[in-house]
């Protein structure tokens, strides 16, 4: 592999309005003679000297500060795509200069000049290949072309790219790096920015899987098009995506931006990117999400014997005491305990996409023996630190939102869903009713009626209320056996009818919250059931016996088409409450 060129470690600089497509880099770092002579470069975060050959071999990434270099085409499809798989894709020809434009030179000498400079012919190169096996098409865009902007030819080249993938019916990665659109091209530039989100919508009516790697930067008309459409959005670290570039911004709202503003790590705590991902596990992220798109054996699951108690007299009778206090154990696995010993692969996906990621909600792409699903569950955690930065597992309006956004991306795709329930419910704070808690939960629960997509629920811990349900419209609705389900917690029951909270054991009485009173009332369709002594006990056994249950669930329900499965599942909810 050819090596990295130094310019990189000072980093990009995007235009300070994101549009501008020329003299976006940083100068050279020079230190000494050794600099001088390739052996040694000198990174602009940290000022650590680093030895060229041990730089190559990181891919670009800084081996003190982690501060991740900008790439060459070559070496970013090197770096993502299996040896040997990469075959160039047509991207057409364009027109080069439709405005004639000139500003200190003319522009049609600044094409000229950025061709002889990088080899390219435009910002865009596209490529098919496999991630880990799996077919994709990736476009790429190179910034040292003037500055990564989005012109006609850039513009063609990624419709061309979605184009590809429809008809390979194949997953499309971007990998995105631009100042934004080029103001030479004008208004025919302004344009690639429908062409561009009209082909990507294009791909979501296909139901073909679109990923974005946005490194830095990425600004203006691209992050404003196709490179924040995709389904799945990751970042490098440190890497800077935004409509407007920071000069702007701080020029129109008269005061200086915090510190780390518009980087990955900022996007990923307001719920605007999936994750950040250092360079090093970007192809086996990314191998992950290919697999979502592979084919699935047709005797999938077959070899799996299912545990779950169908009938209540297959139940002991429990005190609703015990219940109650097992069901809120803190051992008990948690949806990523779950994850953990469940699934061979799994990337969680973070954020609503609107500004905001609820860490009580967890969920994401997972691959379980095989067969790529979607997951989706509460998480409490196991200690005082964890369950107070979860919110004890009591999802905000946010978190709803990102669940709904994952329902959504499984009907795509056209994966199963599973969900895995433990909440005392919704949360039930200020900012929560500020942001439209009570038509978060409700949208989550009509888009789970409306999913063309197999659809399991397991309510594995505490099942309260509508924030219980709002993840818990399925097609087959199974139950932990020391899991409970209610209206409302016992002690909120207790304070409102016996107007005290110490009435909480005899309103779990009479709410009848344990799981076999569930299967009485065909609330629920079985009881997973769980080691002796309770699932705390044995975490490992009772996520298996978790995992064998869904896995048996989904073996019948993936021979049903969608229409079948949306019919039975309303169904199955239409019935509640009326004389059989």
């Amino acid at each position: 592999m050819a090596g990295y060129p130094s310019p990189v470690l000072g980093g990009g600089s995007p235009a300070d309005d994101g549009r501008v497509g020329v003299d976006m880099t940083r100068p050279v770092e020079v230190v000494d003679e050794l600099a001088s002579e390739q052996d040694w470069l000198c990174c602009a975060g940290c000022r650590v000297l680093i030895y060229r050959k041990r730089f190559d071999r990181l891919a670009g990434v800084c081996p003190e500060c982690g501060q991740h270099t900008q790439l060459v085409l070559t070496q970013r499809f090197e770096q993502l795509l299996d040896s040997g798989s990469i075959t160039a894709v047509d991207t057409g020809q364009t027109i080069d200069d439709p405005l004639r434009f000139s500003d200190r030179i003319a522009y049609r000498n600044r094409l000229t000049d950025a061709r002889h400079a990088t080899a390219l012919s435009a910002a865009v190169e596209v490529v098919s290949g496999t991630i880990g096996g799996y077919p994709v098409v990736v476009a790429a865009m190179d910034f040292r072309f003037l500055g990564g902007s989005m012109g006609a030819a850039e513009g063609e080249a990624v419709t061309r790219a979605a184009e590809a993938a429809l008809r390979k019916r194949v997953p499309l990665l971007l990998v995105t790096a631009s100042g934004g659109a080029r103001m030479q091209e004008g208004a025919i530039s302004l344009m690639q920015m429908a062409k561009t989100s009209n082909a990507m919508a294009a791909l979501d009516e296909a139901g073909l899987l679109t990923i974005t790697l946005v490194t830095d930067p990425t600004y203006g008309g691209v992050a404003a098009s196709f490179a924040t459409l995709s389904d799945v959005i990751l970042a490098e670290p440190g890497a800077r995506m935004g409509f407007a570039g920071p000069r702007v911004i701080e020029q129109t709202i008269r005061r200086k931006l915090p510190d780390g503003f518009q980087t990955a790590e900022f996007l990923l705590r307001h719920g605007l990117v999936d994750d950040v991902r250092p360079r090093a596990e970007l192809a086996s992220v990314l191998g992950v999400l290919a697999t979502a798109s592979a084919p699935v054996p047709r005797r999938w699951g077959e070899a799996e014997t299912d545990p779950t108690r169908y009938h209540p007299d297959q139940l002991a009778m429990k005190s609703s005491a015990d219940v109650v206090r097992l069901a809120r154990d803190l051992d008990r696995p948690t949806t990523l305990d779950h994850l953990v010993n469940w699934v061979e692969g799994f990337v969680e996906l973070h954020g609503d996409r609107t500004g905001f990621d609820c860490p009580a909600v967890v969920g994401g792409i997972a691959i379980l023996d095989g067969l790529p699903v979607v997951v989706i569950g509460h998480q409490k955690g196991h200690d005082t630190a964890e369950l107070v930065r979860r919110n004890f597992g009591m999802a905000s309006p946010a978190g709803y939102r990102k669940a709904a956004r994952l329902m959504r991306l499984a009907a795509k795709l056209r994966v199963p869903l599973v969900t895995l329930l433990d909440t005392p419910g919704a949360y039930p704070g200020l900012d929560a009713e500020e942001h439209g808690q009570s038509s978060a939960v409700a949208e989550c629960m009509r888009i789970m009626g409306g999913l063309p997509s197999p659809v399991v629920s397991v309510i594995t811990g505490e099942g309260g209320s509508g924030g219980a349900l709002a993840l818990g419209v399925a097609n087959r609705v199974l139950m932990c056996e020391n899991a409970m389900y209610s209206v409302i917690s016992p002690e909120g029951c207790a304070a409102i009818l016996w107007k005290t909270s110490e009435a909480a054991t005899a309103a779990a009485e009479a709410l009848r919250v344990d799981a076999r009173s569930s299967l009485e009332l065909g609330i629920v369709d079985g009881v997973v059931p769980e080691p002796n002594s309770g699932a705390h006990a044995d975490p490992a056994e009772a996520s298996e016996l978790v995992r064998r249950a869904v896995v048996c669930a989904l073996r019948e329900l993936r021979t049903q088409d969608g229409q079948e499965l949306v019919a039975e599942r309303r169904q199955r909810f239409r019935r509640f409450g009326t004389e059989p």
